[in-house]
């Protein structure tokens, strides 16, 4: 019996290892599913599929890849496409933003296994209505501030991908986008330097914490269970964390749709997630997508979600009374992944990420306008192949 070895995150809920067991039991005899765990930091998960990709490895058969790495692996011809059946039930009751995350060039390399997408969290104590847009949360923050109650607005802000995203949620959040649609070349523009000066403005506010140079989620999610924010920017996973760690505080956790840019504009904040492609080297190919299709189905999702936190891909599933009980904030979720917006696709992401985390961090220390035109030079070169280097 053939052994697939499916490489993905390490999930500690163990709803990943119940996927694969279920999905070898109901392939009856006809394989087996081997879950390999990669590294726990996106980067180290990319560099071990890379250099055993790069070295044609047929022992990897399924992977999981963060949703900006299509583009780069299906460039590099490590990664199979979708067609047929295969492609049709993959894409058959699918969100379409996270479809897209899976798309290079007009065909599909993967198919979307979870999702992810942040919200705007906040105490209902402190704020009895949440704010729409920054400009109104900032205002919030100054207000709590001058009466010395808990105020700091909790967002990544150390330079790694999280500030990339914060600046990509802006950017789209005004209009513009980070390359042109072709992926040709920047694209960036006024809403560019409209993203760079809200977090200039936030940076230097009383809303800014003072670790915020250095923080990612995890250290908001602290920060916001400690009792000093207000306000957080973070995904779902920090509801059930507040829920266990401070009980009382939780009681007055609340959530609202990502603040936009303008009131008259709708947010888009930037999707994360998961999704699953075969290996061009594969010694099991027609298997591989069998059981990949298996692996993010109906059930497995479902208990992905409710095990391990992660939200759905499969449109459906928002509307199961089990999981929208364990998340009241599932129409939120669903709302925001419907109007989400995708980080550049492209096979040099991680030149683009680098060029814009470097530029704008620290946040407080930005200058909009150069600092804008300084990121369309380097992902100029980058898009040539000069300049920085993953």
């Amino acid at each position: 019996m053939p052994t697939l070895n499916w490489y993905n995150f390490p999930d500690d809920s163990g709803a990943l290892q119940k996927a694969a067991d279920r999905c070898g039991k109901e392939s009856g005899g006809r394989y087996r599913i081997s879950y390999n765990k990669l590294p726990r930091a996106a980067d180290g998960q990319r560099q071990q599929l890379v250099r055993r990709l790069a070295a044609e490895d047929d022992s990897l058969d399924i992977l999981g890849l963060d949703v900006t790495w299509a583009a780069e692996f299906a460039e590099a011809r490590w990664i199979r496409e979708w067609t047929g059946g295969d492609k049709r039930r993959a894409t058959e009751g699918t969100l379409r933003v996270p479809l897209r995350t899976a798309t290079w060039k007009g065909k599909l390399y993967a198919v979307p296994y979870n999702t992810n997408v942040q919200l705007l969290w906040y105490r209902k104590d402190l704020v009895p209505h949440p704010p729409t847009t920054w400009a109104e949360m900032l205002d919030m923050s100054r207000a709590l501030a001058r009466q010395g109650k808990p105020h700091y607005a909790e967002i990544q802000g150390a330079q790694y991908e999280g500030l990339t995203v914060w600046f990509n949620s802006l950017l789209n959040s005004a209009g513009g986008t980070i390359l042109n649609p072709s992926a040709t070349a920047p694209s960036l523009g006024p809403p560019a330097v409209r993203a760079a000066s809200i977090m200039r403005d936030l940076a230097n506010s009383p809303a800014a914490d003072p670790s915020l140079p250095n923080q990612m989620e995890d250290q908001n999610r602290l920060a916001m269970e400690s009792g000093v924010a207000a306000f957080e920017i973070n995904y779902p996973f920090v509801y059930p964390s507040m829920k266990a760690n401070n009980p009382k505080l939780f009681k007055n956790f609340r959530w609202a749709p990502y603040p936009r840019v303008d009131a008259g504009r709708p947010a888009h904040p930037t999707i994360g997630g998961i999704d699953l492609a075969v290996s061009a080297y594969s010694r099991h190919p027609d298997l591989a997508f069998e059981a990949a299709l298996c692996l993010r189905d109906r059930e497995n999702q479902l208990t992905a979600a409710l095990e391990g936190g992660l939200p759905p891909t499969l449109r459906a599933l928002y509307d199961e009374p089990a999981f929208r009980k364990e998340y009241p904030f599932s129409q939120e979720v669903l709302s925001s992944l419907e109007s989400a917006s995708v980080r550049p696709l492209t096979p040099a992401y991680q030149n683009v990420s680098i060029v814009v985390s470097h530029t704008l961090s620290p946040p407080s220390a930005i200058r909009p306008e150069s600092a804008v035109r300084t990121i369309g030079d380097q992902i100029d070169q980058a898009l040539r192949s000069e300049g920085v280097i993953p």
